[in-house]
């Protein structure tokens, strides 16, 4: 299949490592011009070493409105009008709930939902100019089957899923799609994370919780970044024109609602 985004420039932001970092090197693959973000130039460092194409890297915290503003306009003057943009972030803080702060909730509704207002206030006037856009909110499956530990993300990005429904609506028109993508567990640093967590409630290894989970899944097994790239690369793709507003599950079959 033609995917027809090559020349295109892509956005994808949190894109050192794990799933964003698996989205980049996937658009650059398919012709994109690249530009990421981290929030440290180490971070970055080897991720444009493995991008293929010209890929352009900046040094961001997506949670501040400056950095943001900074890093759409310094793509634009860099790579040219941007066409696809996929918003990521780390993940706000696990915990118990009656323990999360309110310092912890505000930090969190900025890097996770605030953050993806304002990227797609920024990115949207070039979408308007050519008529043509592909954004993708990387989420997860907590959006639709909260986790106890996890209370911050399953309440704001159950939040995101709506948001995601309202920018499709309001966008639609003009030829842009906006689309959400929950991964399900998925190999990454977050999973290590959580698997650490586990393993001190549960009295086992972090590998030992990291087997479970996959055991957890019905397909067996734990998500590649690369398996979850491979569902955003194709939402942001020409094909897909006329899928908008979805939150897409990508976990495997583990999700038990219907919906």
């Amino acid at each position: 299949m033609r995917l027809g985004i090559e020349g295109k420039v892509a956005m994808v932001a949190a894109a050192s490592k794990g799933i964003g970092f698996a989205i980049a090197k996937m658009l650059a693959e398919e012709g994109c011009r690249v530009s990421i973000c981290a929030r440290t130039e180490e971070a970055l460092e080897a991720a444009i070493e493995a991008i293929p194409g010209d890929p352009r890297s900046y040094v961001v915290d997506v949670s501040d409105a400056e950095d943001l503003a900074w890093w759409v306009e310094q793509t634009r003057q860099d790579l040219g009008p941007v066409s696809i943009l996929v918003t990521n972030t780390g993940g706000p803080p696990a915990g118990v709930l009656d323990q999360i702060t309110d310092e912890q909730w505000q930090s969190g509704f900025e890097g996770t939902l605030l953050n993806v207002v304002r990227l797609v206030r920024l990115v949207q006037p070039d979408m308007l100019a050519s008529n043509w856009g592909r954004i993708v909110h990387i989420t997860s499956l907590v959006a639709k089957d909260p986790n106890r530990i996890l209370p911050i993300s399953s309440t704001l990005r159950a939040g995101l899923m709506s948001l995601t429904k309202l920018q499709a609506l309001e966008l639609a028109p003009s030829g842009i799609t906006v689309n959400g993508v929950l991964p399900g567990h998925t190999l990454t640093d977050r999973q290590m994370h959580l698997a650490d967590i586990r393993a001190q409630r549960e009295g086992i290894t972090p590998e030992e919780a990291l087997e479970r989970a996959g055991k957890e899944v019905p397909i067996g097994r734990l998500a590649t970044p690369e398996e979850i790239a491979a569902a955003v690369t194709f939402l942001c793709s020409d094909p897909a024109s006329y899928i908008t507003g979805v939150n897409l599950v990508v976990d495997g079959g583990v999700t038990k609602t219907v919906g």
